[in-house]
C-alpha cells in the first residue's frame, strides 16, 4: 500500500507541476500584453488619462511578476508557499490600490490601516521565526 501512495503522490505532484507551468505561461502572455500597452501609451502620452493607464499597468506588471517568483518558489520549496511571499503579494495588491482607487479619505485610511497590520503580521511572523531559531539553537548545548 506504501508503493501505491508513493506513486499516486507522484502522480498528483506531476499534475500539478504541469498545471502550475502551463499558469506561469498564461501570466507571462498576460505580462507581455502589459509590457505591449505600456510601450503603446509611453510613447505618445498626451494626456493624464493615458498616465494613469501607464501607472496602472506598470503596477500590474510587478503583482505578476511576485505571482511568477511565488510560482517557481512554490515548486523549489518542493510545493510550499512561505507565507510571507502570500504578505507581500497582498501589501503590493493593496498599494496598487491605494495608487489607482482615488476613492475617499475614509477609504484611503482603511487600505493604509490595512497595510500596517499585513507589515505587523510580518514583524510578528520573523520573530516568532528567530524565537524558534533561538530555541532550536539553544538546545544543542554539550
Amino acid at each position: 500500500m506504501g508503493k501505491e501512495f508513493k506513486l499516486f503522490e507522484k502522480i498528483v505532484s506531476t499534475i500539478i507541476d504541469v498545471v502550475l507551468a502551463i499558469l506561469v505561461l498564461v501570466v507571462l502572455v498576460v505580462m507581455v500584453e502589459a509590457v505591449y500597452t505600456i510601450v503603446r501609451h509611453v510613447i505618445p502620452l498626451e494626456s493624464i488619462s493615458e498616465l494613469s493607464i501607464l501607472i496602472e499597468e506598470v503596477a500590474t506588471l510587478f503583482i505578476l511578476l511576485e505571482i511568477i517568483l511565488m510560482l517557481m518558489r512554490y515548486v523549489k520549496e518542493g510545493h510550499h508557499i512561505p507565507v510571507r511571499y502570500l504578505i507581500l503579494i497582498s501589501i503590493t495588491a493593496i498599494l496598487r490600490e491605494l495608487l489607482l482607487a482615488h476613492g475617499s479619505g475614509v477609504e484611503t485610511l482603511f487600505l493604509s490601516m490595512a497595510i500596517l497590520v499585513l507589515v505587523l503580521v510580518l514583524f510578528v511572523l520573523e520573530k516568532v521565526k528567530a524565537f524558534h531559531s533561538a530555541a532550536d539553537d539553544g538546545d544543542t548545548f554539550d
